[in-house]
């Protein structure tokens, strides 16, 4: 109940305020009422005195200011002025300033040459960084880093691409190598059925074998022994298989040219008939066993 009478007390001397500010009778003190917001004023006459105050009148060279419009466009042949520019197309925006500053250069760089101010810095010329030699080192080991992964990445795509083409290679091979032996299964059941009397893939494998181990042949023959090899044979001969070189052969049966008939009949001297010195034991001796082949190749 007393709150409720404070703010009926408060509602009603605010209604009394209004009431009172309506008629006039409340006078001047901490609230000030303004007739009339006050007028802006243009002093040129000060802002010219206070531009005398801080101009300072030093030669071009130490201001290097140039105040041009933008060069003409090369396409259209006009100046473009601010009002042709759109303010929300970033790349009119961007243009007219570069032909803004591209008109300032070429009216700034004959002044210099004039002046025989030099534009261009030596080739010794030495500036400090404005990064530090701690930063510009991370940077380079970030820079070796990505440049070594995407090295790596690259041997990665070629290995993988390797694999692929051996892959696909190995596919073809095999391939091809069940196709060949579809083919000779076909034409050896053909053969078999009595469809066809042709074998040729048999002489084909066969020269194909036989070309082969001519070729390791040749390899071998060309290789040829070493020198330690060639010096030994000169020295102690080429040695050879010892067991069965004495051996009959169809060339040494067939050759009689050394055939001694006198001989092979104990008919010589000192072997001879029966009054010679061998007697009775040169008859009752038994042949020996190439004298008994050659006995047994003449009877038949």
């Amino acid at each position: 109940s007393d709150s409720g009478s404070d703010s009926e007390d408060s509602s009603l001397s605010d209604s009394e305020l209004q009431e009172a500010f309506a008629r006039g009778a409340l006078k001047p003190g901490l609230n000030v009422v303004l007739e009339e917001r006050p007028k802006r004023r243009n002093d040129t006459d000060g802002l010219k005195q206070c531009l005398a105050e801080f101009r300072q009148q030093l030669a071009w060279v130490e201001r290097l200011d140039v105040t041009l419009g933008p060069v003409a466009d090369p396409v259209s042949q006009s100046a473009s002025t601010s009002d042709a520019v759109d303010p929300e197309n970033d790349f009119q925006r961007e243009m007219s300033f570069y032909r803004q500053a591209q008109a300032a250069v070429l009216e700034a760089l004959p002044r210099l040459r004039k002046l025989q101010i030099p534009t261009r810095r030596p080739d010794d010329y030495f500036a400090e960084m404005a990064k530090s030699d701690q930063q510009m080192q991370k940077i380079r080991q970030k820079l070796k880093s990505k440049q070594e992964a995407m090295e790596r990445s690259e041997k990665a795509k070629q290995l993988r691409a390797m694999r692929k083409y051996g892959k696909k290679v190995q596919v073809e091979i095999l391939q091809r190598r069940q196709k060949e032996k579809k083919n000779m299964l076909n034409a050896v059941k053909k053969y078999q059925k009595g469809l066809s009397d042709k074998l040729d893939f048999l002489d084909e494998e066969q020269t194909s074998s036989q070309g082969n181990k001519k070729g390791s042949a040749s390899q071998r023959t060309k290789k040829g022994p070493n020198a330690k090899r060639r010096y030994k044979n000169q020295k102690f001969g080429f040695g050879g298989k010892k067991k069965g070189s004495k051996w009959n052969t169809k060339e040494s049966f067939n050759d009689v040219s050394s055939f001694q008939s006198k001989v092979a009949h104990n008919k010589g001297p000192g072997k001879g008939g029966r009054g010679g010195k061998g007697g009775k034991k040169a008859l009752n001796k038994r042949p020996g066993k190439r004298a008994r082949q050659k006995m047994k190749n003449r009877a038949r």
